[in-house]
């Protein structure tokens, strides 16, 4: 019987690759040295045809067979740091070799002495399933080790040429163990998918010319089971619930913070150790596919909150991977973040660039998400970032741009959006560096979006100011307009804001319970129709009363008051409003979106402005009472003659509020306001927004006489 092919596209350590020996492994030191030697890396050769010599009955395998999944040119692109596509080759792999299904294991660790694979297959003993180095000073370990299949657990020991004994998880795992347990799983991340529809047209989803309304939420605490709250719900039911409630809302994006397996709870997310594996607290890899999918068929986005910019030092994870600063750079003034107490990655390192890119294509090809949203770029563009003087070095041209992280954003946006083209990067970047979402081959960083940090804090700022003095601080509020088409901006008011004692966004609020509520209200008009995209943190589209705790359930309960009933209607009219108008996200871009009616009014503290899109007619009038004072026989300069319809209101009954509006369409008089040759008379009311619309003249209906 003949023996079965191996497939040519896995290369085997030895004469294949123009026969070359295997690098010997260095014998383990006795100091680790408990059971049986290592063997020595052995040159072999895998025969790739039929061949009718050969025994019926298939040889018994060692412990660990050379064997590789990497060819000469993966090795070539691996060192350049231009393979994308690592977590095909490095990591654990189910394969079948010489006709045994087993487990192919690949670790990067160029200065390691000796690797063992470690696991319940072997008891953990470190001497029993060691790999074998690569000839060729890739640094790259490897090894098939029979009869090891999916949900095997595992570590590599690792001892490093200094002689230190480190037990480290695999950095390309796709499942760990649910922490405390830090072991790596093997697994994989088959799943048929149902989702074509939604991949063939999300271009017109995610495009910068289309609504774009982010709901921002924590999975561990979105919600969970009155049953059991001590108990997360997993991806699988989050999509019995969540997917529903968000396309009930309007949102046509979801954004998870950050997934990937992370060992501390409190951190959110955002101290990641295990970057390729979706965190098992939640579920299994599948589990959380489906809950992509199920969000597609709904035709809601994706968006992942990524982060390149730093890890932790945990014993398992990336720190001093094989002894050295492998992952991180050496130097504690470039490695080390002094606010987080974590570790930077050396993007000045082509493996370690290629890890990161590799680790962002494998969420958008694996898990066909629709967005990656960048966390903490500020801190990698700058060498002196959080730090006091003695405690940077300049680049080599005496500037603070961190110029090897620069290079990496930028490669990092080219290799997405040359793969992906469909999708959107979105920088959470604080500073005014230049050209954050502006091509690469202009200069740019390259993202689709970043976040208008400046907005978010002034329009917070200005709308905590009681309303008797914010005459005094008009200047806030209309500020971010001087600056809001120099990026491509999104409008967030985040997770950040609600947290470490700043309080809910309701409670930002001044004055007295129906004060805060209209606050909100109009703070939330106001960010529906200025320019840019959306994004809203869960638990302020009903308006929360407290700060969010990531420990436990969103307060829902509240929702049986018709004051937080109020909030919810509000932000899916909201997000209709932004669905409905073109003029409100076509050219949401660009200056001629946006034209100034009357913004210098501070006495009365009323904005007044135009949203434009393509069309004339679509033009919209926003008007913005920032006073708890209504004003009757408002006038309002208009472009044309004709009648103007009210088509949103934050002060309806409906949203909680007072009933003040303007429930007939005004005609437009030749009276000269505002700089315009027309103008219309209108209520305003308190604490409140008015959206105003040119009603189509609709021809009438002639009938043949009978």
């Amino acid at each position: 019987m003949a023996k079965k092919k191996v497939d040519t596209s896995i290369e085997a350590p030895g004469e294949l690759a123009g026969e070359k020996k295997a690098k010997p492994a260095a014998k383990k030191p006795a100091a680790t040295e408990k059971a049986a030697k290592k063997p020595a890396a052995k040159t072999v050769k895998v025969k790739t045809e039929p061949s009718q010599k050969e025994p019926a009955t298939t040889p018994a395998l060692k412990n660990v067979e050379p064997y590789s999944r990497f060819t000469d040119f993966d090795i070539a692109l691996f060192k350049s740091g231009k393979h994308y596509k690592l977590y095909e080759k490095l990591g654990s792999h189910v394969v079948e070799f010489n006709g045994v299904v087993g487990t192919y294991f690949a670790v990067w660790a160029p200065n390691a002495h000796y690797i063992a694979v470690i696991g319940n297959f072997n008891g953990w003993n470190r001497s029993s399933h060691p790999l074998y180095v690569r000839w060729d000073g890739s640094g790259i370990w490897e090894g098939f080790i029979p009869n090891v299949g999916n949900g095997e657990t595992y570590k590599y020991f690792i001892n490093s040429t200094s002689g230190e004994d480190l037990e480290k998880a695999d950095p390309f795992a796709l499942r760990w163990e649910v922490a405390p347990r830090t072991a790596s799983i093997v697994a994989d991340t088959f799943y048929e998918w149902k989702d074509a529809e939604w991949m063939a047209t999300r271009y017109g989803h995610n495009a910068l010319n289309r609504p774009y309304s982010v709901y921002e939420m924590h999975i561990g605490s979105w919600a969970r089971s009155p049953e059991s709250p001590d108990e997360f719900l997993t991806y699988r039911q989050l999509a019995d619930t969540l997917v529903p409630y968000i396309k009930e809302m309007g949102f046509t994006h979801v954004e998870f913070m950050p997934i990937m397996e992370h060992p501390y709870y409190p951190s959110w997310g955002y101290q990641i150790t295990g970057f390729y594996a979706a965190s098992s607290r939640y579920g299994t890899p599948q589990e959380l596919m489906y809950l992509v999918e199920k969000l597609h068929e709904a035709g809601i986005g994706v968006i992942l909150d990524w982060v390149p910019s730093h890890f932790p030092g945990d014993a398992h994870g990336l720190y001093n991977f094989d002894g050295s600063h492998l992952y991180e750079h050496a130097d504690p003034r470039k490695g080390f973040h002094p606010d987080w107490k974590s570790y930077i990655f050396n993007y000045g390192r082509n493996e370690v660039r290629a890890f990161l890119i590799s680790n962002a294509l494998f969420w958008l090809d694996r898990y066909h998400v629709d967005g990656l949203r960048v966390d903490a770029v500020a801190s990698m563009l700058y060498l002196d970032y959080s730090r006091n003087f003695g405690e940077w070095e300049t680049n080599i041209y005496g500037g603070n741009e961190n110029l090897e992280a620069i290079s990496f954003l930028k490669e990092f946006n080219e290799a997405v959006y040359s793969h992906f083209p469909d999708v959107q990067t979105i920088a959470e970047e604080s500073t005014s560096f230049t050209g954050v979402s502006r091509p690469v081959y202009t200069g740019g960083l390259g993202f689709g979006m970043k976040w208008m940090m400046g907005w978010m804090h002034d329009s917070i700022k200005y709308f905590s100011t009681d309303p008797l003095f914010r005459r005094y601080h008009h200047n806030q509020i209309t500020f971010s307009l001087i600056y809001a088409f120099t990026e491509n901006f999104m409008l967030p008011f985040s997770h950040d804001e609600v947290v470490y004692g700043k309080g809910a966004m309701l409670r930002k609020m001044p004055g007295d319970e129906w004060q805060q509520f209209a606050n909100l209200r109009l703070l939330y008009s106001y960010m529906f129709t200025h320019p840019g995209t959306k994004l809203l943190f869960m638990g302020a589209e009903f308006g929360q009363g407290t700060e969010w705790n990531f420990k436990q359930s969103l307060e829902w309960h509240v929702l049986e008051y018709p004051t937080h009933q109020g909030i919810k209607a509000v932000i899916k009219a909201l997000n209709q409003l932004y669905k409905d108008e073109p003029a409100l996200y076509e050219k949401g871009f660009d200056w001629s979106s946006f034209e100034w009616v009357d913004g210098g009014n501070a006495n009365d503290s009323i904005l007044i402005y135009n949203r434009k899109g393509h069309d004339e007619a679509n033009e919209l009038v926003v008007i913005l009472n920032m006073t708890p004072n209504p004003h009757y026989g408002y006038r309002v300069g208009v472009h044309s003659k004709g009648k103007w319809g009210e088509i949103f209101n934050s002060d309806a009954k409906e949203f909680w509020g007072g009933g003040i509006d303007n429930p007939n369409p005004v005609t437009a008089e030749p009276v000269s306001w505002h700089g315009r040759d027309h103008s219309i008379s209108i209520t305003v009311p308190p604490l409140g927004a008015t959206v105003f619309k040119k009603v189509k003249v609709v021809p009438p209906k002639y009938e043949l006489k009978k």
